[in-house]
């Protein structure tokens, strides 16, 4: 079916309370691919990095099987860059630094193989950079993703909504979706968003779970309690990535189907946060997911 990811490919220097993590591998490309590899081998990642990121990353992406023909690399120049600390409620964090880089002059080229994708996630960058992707695929794709945030409602609002009317799920957080709608219920934030396009609407609430909204039916997935959390940096990418990469592994985007994506999308956040930037993701194996999957279900199963 194939798989687009499109993103950041990154360096991250993170500080939190259980430790500081310098010049690690970051980017929300990343971490969406990582995750969506434990469910298809089938990955196109659209992406710029510098010629100071290490090749053997990029080998090990290949490994995943996560194409990188559509990565341009400047070698001459450096990769994006950001520095953040996480407060001590780990739900809050301040920016130290954010450099641009090669990210300045990203202009995301499709290549020939990647245009047939059926499967597409747009990571969370300009709205531009997202329409000129929709706008190189050669089909129309079963199931477009859309993953924003509040910068780009505050200083790319038209654009934003172009992009908003061509996809078929947004993932946003309550906050966001409340600035987006103009809405402060999240019932009704989601029949406002509706409206703009989208046939599904995926509010994050962070450790409060998801919900999931589509013409008037809600499903509303659980957080996992932790005992640790060590770095939320690239939960939401990781939840993004599990949850795209379920629905292009079983090809079935009904509801009922997205609900068993939101399902593995949270599963898979679960164990990013238990470790600094991709270390957890790393060394995950299918029997930790299918066994934090039915930890998942034991949650929020009753009988009446």
């Amino acid at each position: 079916m194939g798989l687009i990811t499109v993103g950041t490919v990154a360096f991250d220097d993170i500080k939190t309370p259980f430790g500081h993590a310098e010049k690690v591998i970051g980017g929300a490309c990343t971490y969406t691919s990582w995750s969506a590899s434990y469910f298809t081998n089938d990955i196109r990642l659209v992406s710029i990095v510098g010629g100071d990121f290490p090749k053997e990353e990029l080998n090990k992406l290949n490994e995943r099987g996560v194409s990188t023909e559509g990565l341009e690399i400047v070698e001459d120049k450096k990769s994006f860059f950001w520095a953040g600390e996480y407060h001590d409620n780990m739900n809050q964090r301040t920016t130290l630094a954010t450099e641009l880089n090669v990210l300045a002059d990203f202009d995301p080229v499709l290549p020939a193989s990647y245009k047939d994708a059926q499967y597409v996630m747009l990571g969370n960058l300009t709205p531009e950079v997202q329409m000129k992707t929709i706008n190189q695929l050669s089909t129309d794709p079963k199931l477009i993703v859309l993953d924003t945030m509040n910068f780009w409602m505050d200083v790319a609002w038209e654009p934003l909504l172009e992009v908003v009317k061509k996809v078929d799920v947004i993932t946003i957080n309550d906050e966001e979706a409340r600035q987006l709608s103009g809405k402060y219920s999240l019932v009704d934030a989601a029949a406002a968003i509706h409206e703009m396009g989208p046939k599904y609407v995926v509010i994050k609430k962070g450790e409060h779970g998801a919900l999931l909204f589509s013409e008037g039916r809600i499903f509303s997935a659980p957080a996992l309690p932790l005992s640790q959390v060590k770095d939320p940096t690239g939960a939401g990418d990781t939840f993004a990535g599990g949850f795209i990469g379920y629905l292009a592994k079983t090809d079935d985007i009904s509801f009922e189907n997205m609900k068993r994506a939101i399902i593995y999308g949270s599963v898979m956040a679960s164990f990013c946060v238990e470790e600094f930037s991709l270390d957890r993701l790393k060394t995950l194996t299918q029997d930790e997911i299918n066994a934090r999957v039915e930890i998942f279900k034991d949650l929020s199963m009753f009988d009446l």
